[in-house]
């Protein structure tokens, strides 16, 4: 399995050889030195390594950060190994924690263990059914019953993020990281025009569900 990687740390000389041991193991490597890069970069890689020391912001508060707009796995790599930092890591959604200095065998071992659980090669199908919404992500297309729905592409992309996950809670940091490429951008207005322009077309009360102070769920009527 080769996995493209995001590399978050500060220190170049660190950085420096974990990119060349994961390219001598047959992947691939981005590095960034700061957490508010990792939060806009955080697409390009299907894995995230991470340090906490980071000049900009604690690495936990990145990781925290992350976890509101990502599924990819995050691997904390860092010199701290007292238990309150190991516990805190995992427990905000680290999937694993490895303490520096590491020997580069041992940590190329762990990363293949965590993509092998995480099934980072899985495929997803290109269309998705909710209820009577079908929706084909390929062609863009998009049908509620037997009526079609005209759709802006924001409108037809944040319905197929919903709908991806539908039964679940969809975050606003997860839509507008999607959407617009920043989870923390201080004017989100912009979203609740097109949900509202959305749940127009879609005539179907009930069917795009406010979770209030956390996001939406796509249910089907």
């Amino acid at each position: 399995m080769t996995l493209q990687l995001l590399i978050v740390e500060d220190d170049d000389a660190v950085a420096t050889a974990l990119v060349d041991a994961v390219a001598a193991a047959g992947h691939t490597a981005i590095c960034v030195a700061r957490g508010a890069d990792a939060l806009l970069r955080h697409r390009e890689a299907q894995m995230i390594l991470l340090d906490l020391g980071l000049p900009d912001m604690d690495g936990l508060e990145v990781l925290r950060k992350l976890r509101l707009i990502t599924s990819s796995p995050i691997v904390i790599l860092s010199a701290r190994d007292d238990e309150r930092s190991v516990v805190r890591g995992l427990r905000q959604g680290a999937d694993d924690y490895l303490v520096k200095p590491i020997g580069l065998t041992v940590l190329l071992a762990r990363i293949e263990a965590v993509a092998r659980r995480s099934q980072l090669s899985s495929s997803s199908s290109s269309e998705l059914q909710v209820g009577e919404l079908r929706i084909d992500l390929d062609k863009r297309t998009a049908g509620l019953g037997e009526r079609s729905l005209n759709l802006t592409a924001k409108e037809f992309d944040l319905l197929s993020l919903l709908a991806q996950h539908a039964g679940s809670v969809v975050t606003r940091e997860q839509i507008l990281d999607a959407l617009w490429g920043d989870a923390f951008i201080a004017v989100s207005r912009s979203l609740d025009v097109h949900l509202t322009g959305l749940r127009a077309k879609l005539d179907s009360p009930g069917m795009i569900i406010n979770v209030r102070g956390v996001g939406y769920r796509i249910e089907a009527p």
